[in-house]
Parts: structure tokens; C-alpha cells; sequence
């Protein structure tokens, strides 16, 4: 086993923070697993031995005791998988002031709260950083203003990180995943199979929304944990400020040529 480390990762009672919290403790690696809801976080804990701490990501008080709780607990404090957000559609002209600002407070100044709190701790271990992003960051989609805006931020938080601080030893790099089988995901795949009337409901969206990917398919949260995992571990020691995507390969298709492949038609009016 490599040398064990001690990572805090936000988000982790469901989806990708949960697969990487099992993966890591699978590897022996302390966890300190974060969200807002206390149920999903026992469950995870109980089954991996991983320890849960509830917090508000978004609260300048909250995220100090989470560092605070987790130096306490294990003396140090390695890495950080910055995975905790939230999803909200629309266009600008569509999207309330309160959506947009809570969406920007979890997905994009929270993370910034948590670093600031945990930066002295990642320095002195010559830590690692990986935000979980979206290929949103990178791509964008119709009435997805705010989700986009806010993960492209996250990369260029990750990006400052590997510029300011990579000469103390500090690595920060990104993940960009397409369509991954989450809680969040499954959600919106819901909504998206009612909205187009699919009579195979979420599975059948899932399978509709990945026809333009190179791997027909969703990802697995598995899939992107080891990808965080390679990015916190000294395999990686030469990666900082990158961009992985872990998208089946969407990112990679043009859209221009899309209609050679498929045939692409409105599911509803446009006004």
C-alpha cells in the first residue's frame, strides 16, 4: 500500500464522493466525508469506516470546524476532493437571483471557503486538490447558465491554486465528467424522460441523452473515482492545473457533424 493519506471529501454520501471515499478506504486511506444531509453520510461511514462530519459547504463557520474536525481527528490533512454541488436549469432570462446565487455559493464559493480554510494544512502536507467539474465547464447546453458558469469557475479556482501555491508544493487539478450515473443525474433524467414522454423513464432518457457519446453510455461514479484517486496520488506528481475529462469521450465529438450520424430534431417548439 502507499504511504496512507488524509482526505476530506464534500459531497460524499451519494454518487462520485461516495465512490471515492470507498475506493480510498479500500486503499487504507483516512476519509472525512462531508454534506448537508446526515443520513446518506452515516451510511457511507457505517460502510466504509470512513468518518462523517455534516456541514454546510457554503458556510464560512461550518467548513473551519470540518477542517478543524479533521486535523483533530487524524493529525493532518492531505487532500481535498472538492465534490459537493447542486444543479439548477435555465437560460439567463429564466434564472431568479436566488437560484443563481445559491447555486454559486455552494458550487463555486464554497469550494473557495473550504480551501481558504484548509490551505495551511494542504502546504504543509504538499497536498493535493481535485474539483469534481462537469463537462459543462467546457461544453455548454441550452438553459444551463448558472450549473455552467459556475463549474468553468471552479477550474480557474483550481487553476489559481496550481499557480500561486504549485511552488510550495501544492497540486490542484480538475475532473470533468459527462453524463455519470448520481443521485442528481438519475433526477434529471426523470424529469427528462416526462418532459419527452419516454416510456422507459430515466433509463431510457440516460440511454437518449449519451447517442453522441463515444461510449454509448453513462459512466459509473467508480469510473471518476479513480480518476480523483490518480489525481491525489504521487503517480500524478507532475499533473497540476489540469483538466481531466471523464466523459466517454463527448467532449471530443463536433457538433457539426452530428446530423451525419444522427438525426437530431426539437422535442419541443422554441418561441
Amino acid at each position: 500500500m502507499s504511504e496512507q493519506r488524509v482526505v476530506l471529501v464534500t459531497g460524499g454520501g451519494t454518487g462520485i464522493g461516495a465512490a471515492t471515499a470507498r475506493l480510498l478506504r479500500t486503499a487504507g486511506h483516512q476519509v472525512v466525508i462531508s454534506g448537508r444531509r446526515p443520513e446518506p453520510l452515516r451510511r457511507v461511514a457505517e460502510e466504509t469506516g470512513a468518518l462523517a462530519h455534516p456541514s454546510d459547504a457554503a458556510d464560512p463557520e461550518a467548513v473551519c470546524e470540518l477542517v478543524e474536525a479533521t486535523v483533530a481527528a487524524y493529525g493532518r490533512l492531505d487532500g481535498v476532493v472538492l465534490n459537493a454541488g447542486i444543479g439548477r436549469g435555465g437560460a439567463v432570462g429564466d434564472t431568479e437571483v436566488e437560484d443563481w446565487e445559491e447555486l454559486i455559493r455552494t458550487n463555486l464559493t464554497g469550494p473557495f471557503l473550504l480551501l481558504r480554510a484548509a490551505l495551511p494544512h494542504l502546504l504543509a502536507a504538499r497536498g493535493t486538490v481535485v474539483a469534481v467539474a462537469s463537462v459543462a465547464a467546457l461544453r455548454n447546453s441550452v438553459g444551463n447558465a448558472a450549473y455552467a458558469t459556475s463549474k468553468a469557475g471552479l477550474l480557474h479556482l483550481c487553476r489559481s491554486l496550481a499557480v500561486d501555491y504549485g511552488p510550495q508544493g501544492l497540486r490542484a487539478n480538475a475532473v470533468c465528467p459527462g453524463w455519470v450515473r448520481t443521485e442528481m443525474a438519475d433526477q434529471r433524467m426523470a424529469r427528462f424522460a416526462a418532459e419527452a414522454g419516454l416510456a422507459g423513464g430515466a433509463e431510457e432518457a440516460y440511454e437518449e441523452a449519451n447517442r453522441l457519446t463515444p461510449a454509448r453510455r453513462p459512466g459509473d461514479p467508480e469510473e471518476v473515482a479513480e480518476a480523483i484517486d490518480w489525481l491525489l496520488s504521487p503517480a500524478s506528481s507532475y499533473v497540476n492545473g489540469a483538466v481531466l475529462t471523464v466523459d466517454g469521450g463527448v467532449t471530443q465529438v463536433g457538433v457539426g457533424g452530428a446530423a451525419f450520424d444522427h438525426r437530431i430534431e426539437a422535442r419541443t417548439p422554441r418561441p
